[in-house]
């Protein structure tokens, strides 16, 4: 074999390569104090413009490390660039100032039709000027730690469009605090935004923040070794951020987490979550960006989410006062994909998790988005407020006309330990009429909850025990037959959306290609009513499953139910049912 020297051209280029990569390394290494550029880190005097400055001084000289001392730091919006490094020393704090006419406010939410005008997510999935720390359109940034952002003082927690169509909240708040308008969305999706209104006091006085860091359309991004305390409605929120890495981050907050909205290639390790108010690691894939884009090759493992009461995690006091979030459900505190589901999910892996004192794991999609190719290994839950696990399919159809009902298939759950699970929800997989879940496996779970339920009560649906926050409409709510609950196909996705279930441990409806092996649930207290209830379900295999039930109680109930087999089961022959129109076993 014979090698060729390269040519004078070609050693050229090789050391023009050399040489940008010497100066990107060295522009990446220089180091931008912001007591230089002025910040006192006394916690009183506003320092956002010192850091700005510092920012930009990092970014004329093609990047670099901006870095924070011991001390705390009052700021309103910064402003990041890319090529950048935020350093919070250890002892160094990043506080949100409270906006007020001396001080001013933090940067105002900027236009986007999808969110004003359409609603298609709230106003806090909308906007990220309006945030403590905010980017756009950047590339290669890192928010490091030892230190700490704290948006106590600061920001604010509710910032929603009146709970938009078919948002979470009963009610929010504007980019000022003042309720915005909830009216519906008009149909297209091409009408031009009305002209604004004439300014009041609310729209003239300073603009509040609601998030702790807001990313959009970057790249390359690494938050590492931070804590962040009470962010308001997003410690982070990340809309078409690809190649973002999480790694030992704390978060103790009041309401989401993570928001992860339509991003790519995101590793999220090490981190520990405590949300008491709402979802502490959320995948989401809303319009915010003007179309529908996937939510996918995500991989989160060895991370914790908690619901201890707000600001008792980094404190180490893991308080449990708070007995009901907003939605009246217990703390939530969870991991979920959605409810914002425009473009869907793939390529999931969720591994290595603890969750405690929070709501169970949660996979909706009711916007027209397809979940697709989803692990979940290797989970330990305890003290769990709803059902231990939740698929969801449903037709809200948040989004431009013509949004298709979507899919979930392909999902894979094994390994999980659950105890001490709300009895009222059981797990619960839910499709649509002619839109069923599909594929799903199930194995090695182990689930305790506390029992003491009755068909009778599932048959009257005691207010006491029904919560109708997401229960609301005609027909709804009061008696029923207990093995029909509603459809409630357009309502907001949550286990408590169908009221109290037949089933104590696994309640399946508008499902196909279902196996389920090696799974257990038993109860403290006896819970009469059946162990599994499968209603309009195509392909059902169950093998080495173990359930606790009441003599009376059946093991299976089968409702419209085809290709049923079961195998190796205590206390029941091997079955096969080719059809079951309605019998128990």
């Amino acid at each position: 074999m014979f090698f060729t020297s390269p040519t004078p051209a070609a050693h050229f280029g090789i050391r023009r390569g050399l040489l940008l990569t010497l100066l990107l390394t060295r522009a990446l290494a220089a180091e931008f104090d912001v007591r230089a550029h002025g910040a006192t880190g006394d916690g009183q005097t506003l320092d956002t413009a010192a850091i700005n400055r510092a920012i930009a001084a990092a970014s004329a000289a093609g990047g670099g490390t901006v870095r924070f001392p011991a001390g705390t730091y009052l700021s309103f919006s910064i402003r990041l660039k890319s090529n950048l490094t935020l350093h919070l020393d250890a002892g160094a704090t990043l506080l949100a100032a409270t906006p007020s006419p001396a001080l001013g406010g933090y940067d105002a939410p900027e236009p986007n039709e999808w969110g004003d005008q359409h609603q298609y997510q709230d106003f806090g999935h909308s906007h990220w000027h309006n945030s403590l720390i905010w980017g756009e359109n950047l590339e290669n940034v890192a928010i490091n730690g030892p230190g700490r952002i704290d948006g106590s003082k600061g920001l604010v927690r509710n910032a929603s469009y009146g709970g938009g169509r078919g948002g979470r909240g009963a009610g929010g708040s504007g980019p000022n605090g003042t309720v915005a308008p909830g009216a519906a969305p008009p149909a297209s999706a091409t009408v031009p935004p009305p002209a604004p209104a004439a300014p009041t006091p609310a729209a003239t006085a300073p603009i509040q923040g609601n998030k702790a860091i807001a990313l959009k359309n970057c790249r390359n991004v690494t938050l590492r070794d931070i804590s962040l305390l009470l962010c308001g409605h997003f410690a982070l929120l990340a809309t078409g951020v690809d190649h973002l890495i999480l790694d030992n981050v704390k978060v103790d907050t009041n309401r989401d987490g993570f928001d992860i909205d339509a991003c790519r290639h995101v590793r999220i390790a090490n981190c520990s979550v405590n949300a008491p108010g709402d979802d502490a690691i959320v995948l989401k894939s809303s319009f915010a960006l003007g179309a529908a884009r996937t939510c996918e090759d995500v991989t989160i493992t060895n991370c914790s989410v908690t619901g201890f009461d707000a600001g008792t995690f980094l404190d180490g006091t893991y308080k449990r006062t708070m007995a009901r979030a907003a939605d009246r459900d217990g703390p939530t505190g969870r991991i979920k994909f959605g409810t914002e589901s425009n473009g869907g999910f793939k390529n999931i892996t969720i591994a290595s998790r603890t969750f405690e004192r929070s709501l169970g794991l949660a996979l909706e999609t009711v916007d027209g988005g397809v979940i697709e190719n989803v692990t979940i290994t290797n989970i330990t839950m305890r003290d769990i407020v709803n059902a231990p696990i939740f698929l969801r399919l449903g037709n809200r159809a948040r989004g431009p006309a013509g949004t298709p009902i979507g899919a979930i298939r392909r999902v894979l759950i094994s390994n999980v330990t659950v105890a001490n699970a709300d009895p009222r929800y059981p797990s619960t997989f839910a499709g649509r009429p002619g839109h069923p879940i599909e594929d799903v496996r199930l194995s090695d779970i182990v689930i305790t909850h506390r029992g003491g339920l009755t068909l009778e009560h599932v048959a009257q649906q005691p207010a006491e025990l029904v919560n109708t926050f997401f229960l609301r409409g005609p027909g709804l709510t009061g008696p029923r037959d207990p093995f029909a609950p509603p459809e409630n196909e357009k309502g907001y996705p949550e286990p408590s959306m169908f009221g109290l279930l037949p089933a104590h441990g696994l309640y399946v409806r508008h499902a196909k290609n279902l196996s389920v092996r090696d799974v257990a649930v038993s109860f403290a207290a006896a819970d009469t009513r059946p162990a599994i209830v499968l209603d309009d379900v195509a392909g059902a295999h169950f093998e080495r499953v173990k359930m606790s039930r009441t003599p009376a109680a059946p093991l299976f109930v089968l409702r419209h139910v085809s290709d049923f087999t079961t195998r190796s089961i205590s206390g029941l022959p091997d079955t096969q049912r080719t059809t079951a129109e309605n019998e128990s076993l």
